[in-house]
């Protein structure tokens, strides 16, 4: 679907139970950063939202005085209150140490084996690309975490020789319908926030070790998802897989 300023709810199918998307991110806070708007709005369209973390978040403080086994805890009861916010249904963690994210098999197995176990309709995760829209660099755990997050959805996640232990979990393979990149160059999906952006920056004051002082730093954010007419857009690179 082309962007626009179309309010975009995505339908919920006769005769289906609710649609599920995992969200797949690198760290504490990358997800409402991604998507908050989004999940906030499909979730009151009856969508069931799940996040996966990759990392621990133990790298995510400048303060000299903070410990790992301060942060990593705290950065988790964050996550947590946040994806209350949003209405999130389950937050998993994975717990690979930030900041030292690597393309393995472990990890892969890892994504797989929640695609697998959740069903999702739709993935969501950061898209790869190392700079974005030239404003920024992505952080390396990023792009590991979305090319990951891709490749798990195909052609593994979908492939029945791919980790057989899943099959021995009882996880047989599944086939993910859409995957939304966030922070992507190239957007072809856009969807309305404008009704949950104050959900959304709800969600991230609950991340209070990575935020500091969010009036300082609201305005450029609203500046960053802002779209025409007043409106406020989180804005997607949208594949939708024929088979």
């Amino acid at each position: 679907m082309a962007s626009g300023l179309e309010d975009i709810r995505m339908p919920m199918p006769e005769g289906e139970g609710p649609k599920r998307a995992l969200v797949v991110a690198a760290h504490p806070d990358d997800s409402e950063f991604g998507v908050g708007g989004t999940a906030a709005k499909w979730t009151q369209d009856g969508w069931e939202f799940y996040y996966l973390i990759c990392t621990d978040g133990s790298k995510g403080s400048e303060d000299p005085e903070m410990t790992r086994e301060k942060l990593v805890p705290m950065r988790r009861d964050e996550q947590r209150g946040a994806a209350r916010v949003l209405g999130v249904k389950e937050v998993f963690f994975l717990d690979y140490v930030d900041g030292e994210l690597t393309y393995t098999p472990e990890l892969m197995r890892d994504v797989v084996r929640y695609i697998r176990k959740l069903k999702p309709y739709a993935v969501f995760t950061h898209d790869p690309n190392q700079i974005v829209r030239n404003l920024f660099i992505n952080h390396p755990d990023h792009r590991c975490a979305g090319e990951v997050a891709i490749d798990a959805v195909y052609p593994i996640a979908r492939n029945r020789p791919s980790f057989p232990e899943l099959l021995d979990e009882g996880l047989e393979p599944y086939s993910v319908k859409e995957i939304y990149l966030w922070t992507a160059s190239d957007t072809t999906f856009d969807v309305d926030i404008t009704d949950t952006i104050d959900t959304k920056f709800e969600a991230l004051r609950q991340h209070k070790s990575q935020m500091g002082d969010m009036e300082e730093t609201e305005g450029r954010l609203r500046q960053f998802w802002s779209g025409p007419e007043g409106r406020y857009l989180e804005r997607f690179r949208q594949i939708v897989l024929p088979f």
